[in-house]
């Protein structure tokens, strides 16, 4: 599986793609340390880093959504809390096992990179669109 920003993934809003290629960056390189058998500390270090960064991001996507009072940003965080809690889960998975196993692999690439991608595609695209109609207006 190929974790890259690519043009999919791009919402046309600089800050918020920046922050994607950081974000898609940090789980690339904890699937890659995970499949490379780097070890259990390794793994849990990187996801620490994973989740250290999404709650920067969120926090930032968020902020940007109530500066424009986004109608969706009710929904949108919700989203943002179920992921970190599926990052929780991961953690908990993770400290519970003797390593980085296939499995955990398998649940990084369907919870997280899975996810991301809907989420950038679906929601994320939605909250930049409309961050660009108000900046905007008579655009159309």
């Amino acid at each position: 599986m190929i974790i890259e920003l690519n043009d999919n993934l791009l919402t046309g809003n600089k800050t918020i793609d920046a922050q994607h290629r950081e974000l898609i960056e940090r789980i690339a390189a904890l699937v890659n340390a995970c499949e490379e058998g780097d070890g259990k500390m390794k793994a849990i270090k990187m996801l620490d880093y994973l989740a250290e960064y999404t709650e920067f991001h969120f926090a930032e996507e968020e902020k940007l959504q109530q500066e424009v009072s986004y109608p969706g940003y009710a929904e949108h965080r919700g989203k943002h809390e179920e992921f970190k809690k599926t990052v929780d889960m991961l953690h908990e998975f993770l400290e519970e096992s003797e390593g980085p196993t296939e499995a955990f692999v398998e649940q990084v690439k369907e919870q997280v990179v899975d996810w991301l991608f809907k989420h950038i595609e679906g929601f994320d695209r939605s909250v930049a669109e409309y961050i660009n109609y108000v900046n905007n207006p008579n655009r159309l």
